[in-house]
């Protein structure tokens, strides 16, 4: 039986990732292991928006303190449980940051949300679920809501 230490779970605010996140819990407690969170936010490239409009300087700093504040928010969600928790935010496209994060922590385990907060995208992209499990240098658990 898998020895499942290290535990990344991929959160995009989603009621997909609140469940991937208790399911991770329970897992990390069962085998004395701990989480990371990831959060992966994207930006627009280019300073301009897709109107024209030049966005403002503190733009980027202002969606990175607000996603980094809902992550802080998430990783108390679990603090009852007794399980080591971290969290990391990345500004690059979620299933390579995913994958990337999983081989650098050394991840036992992913568990994530088989849906998000993308809606339309999946049709035209893919999930981002689907990606990370080709690609995925560990197993991974996808989750319903």
């Amino acid at each position: 039986m898998a020895d499942f230490k290290n535990i990344l779970v991929p959160i995009d605010f989603s009621d997909h990732s609140a469940v991937a996140l208790e399911t991770a819990a329970k897992i990390a407690k069962a085998f004395g292991g701990r989480i990371r969170l990831l959060h992966c936010y994207q930006i627009q490239p280019g300073g301009v928006s897709p109107y024209g409009i030049a966005l403002p300087n503190n733009y980027y700093s202002d969606i990175r303190n607000a996603a980094s504040q809902q992550l802080q928010e998430w990783q108390k969600r679990i603090a009852p449980e007794g399980v080591e928790v971290e969290s990391t935010l990345m500004g690059e496209f979620p299933s390579h940051a995913i994958a990337v994060t999983a081989e650098e922590m050394r991840a036992d385990l992913i568990v994530m949300g088989t849906r998000g907060l993308s809606g339309i995208k999946h049709v035209m992209l893919g999930s981002v679920a689907e990606r990370t499990v080709r690609i995925a240098p560990c197993p991974v658990m996808t989750v319903k809501a």
